[in-house]
């Protein structure tokens, strides 16, 4: 079978791994889009404290989050997951026991979030933190980089014979894939909203995967179905602190508020923005002033921290409500609307449409997710 997947992020690259490995003839076009997600997400695999009245999208996610130690075996290298537990924070505890009363009841369903545990002084598990803060351990939580595992699902795909094409891809009414490329100063590249040159070269395929992202809306517009995915922008910041061993911090989630995480390498990430500003990939003064400020309040020890990078991405979202997961056609799968959670539930989203592509069962019930039929 030929299978085209249209995105190169964590949901195509897994697309493409399993496909690739169950035998299929697999090419991903890679958009080069400005601002894709997977390439600045923070990496956060916590999905138990979320959507407490939403069981469709606390199902995917969960599902999202089993899915990581079994892949991280398969791929057979570090791809930057390590599971470092997650710190709950507020100044008054009080404020933590809405979700310590979600866990509780989700905690037989879900054993792999750990015995979660009270902690009086986080600061002892997250140094910089302020002393005024409490705090709820849920140490099976996760931390992941998001580049690292796309870029190993890519390279597996690869070695079993898959390709990838720097290309702006579009779809023909009846679901035929035309491959433009762009150049740009730095290579082939596209800009949200430039169109593409030229007829584009025909890309032979039985199926076709959308997981382009927030811009999975545009590239399926010529299948005559209109789908209400937008880009909500986040901005993050990278922070380094000279000598300082960071590899096994725990995340630092509030109930509000931009989280922090460590990395290794003395890294500490804080983010992320909300922003609902359309196609605009950009940081800006206000969007760094409000992580650091958010971020300073939870961790004054960040003060002298060196910044070493900013980061923005655009996260797809579904107006709908949950992610956006099905056969669009008899020809086209589309896959988009992760929002925030896509570095948690992308690799099993991928195995969810490579079996779509393939004709089989997916490994869980995806009707909640169904697209609209063109």
């Amino acid at each position: 079978m030929r299978v085209v997947v249209i995105g190169s992020g964590i949901v195509g690259a897994g697309a493409a791994y399993y496909l690739s490995d169950r035998g299929a003839s697999v090419t991903v076009v890679d958009g080069g889009y400005q601002g894709e997600a997977t390439q600045a997400g923070a990496g956060i695999v916590c999905p138990w404290v979320d959507h407490p009245e939403d069981d469709d999208w606390y199902r995917l996610n969960r599902e999202g989050a089993r899915h990581y130690p079994g892949l991280v075996e398969a791929l057979g290298e570090d791809i930057g997951y390590a599971k470092v537990g997650a710190l709950l924070v507020a100044e008054d505890p009080a404020d933590l026991e809405p979700v310590r009363a979600l866990l509780r009841r989700r905690h037989a369903a879900a054993p792999e979030m750990g015995d979660v545990v009270d902690v009086d002084t986080p600061a002892e598990l997250f140094p910089p933190l302020s002393d005024t803060l409490r705090a709820i351990l849920v140490p099976g939580a996760a931390r992941v980089d998001g580049r690292t595992v796309r870029d190993a699902l890519l390279a597996a795909a690869v070695a079993r014979g898959a390709h990838v094409r720097t290309a702006t891809a579009t779809l023909t009414p009846g679901g035929r894939v035309l491959a433009h490329v762009l150049t740009g100063s730095d290579g082939p590249r596209q800009d949200a909203g430039e169109s593409p040159a030229g007829p584009g070269e025909p890309l032979d395929a039985d199926v076709v995967i959308v997981a382009a992202g927030a811009w999975t809306g545009e590239v399926c517009r010529p299948l005559g179905v209109e789908l209400p995915v937008f880009p909500r922008r986040g901005q993050i910041l990278h922070a380094t602190l000279e000598g300082v061993d960071t590899a096994w911090w725990p995340m630092v989630l509030p109930r509000t508020g931009p989280y922090l995480l460590g990395f290794p390498d003395s890294r500490v990430v804080i983010g992320a923005t909300v922003e609902d500003v359309g196609f605009a990939p950009r940081v800006t003064m206000g969007g760094l002033a409000e992580v650091l400020d958010a971020g300073l309040r939870l961790a004054p020890g960040l003060a002298a921290a060196t910044v070493s990078e900013t980061r923005v991405g655009l996260r797809p979202v579904y107006a709908p409500g949950p992610a956006l997961i099905g056969r669009l056609t008899p020809r086209v799968v589309v896959a988009t609307g992760l929002s925030a959670y896509g570095l948690t539930a992308g690799p099993v989203t991928g195995k969810i449409v490579a079996a779509l592509a393939l004709g089989e069962e997916p490994p869980i019930d995806i009707t909640p997710y169904a697209p609209p039929t063109a």
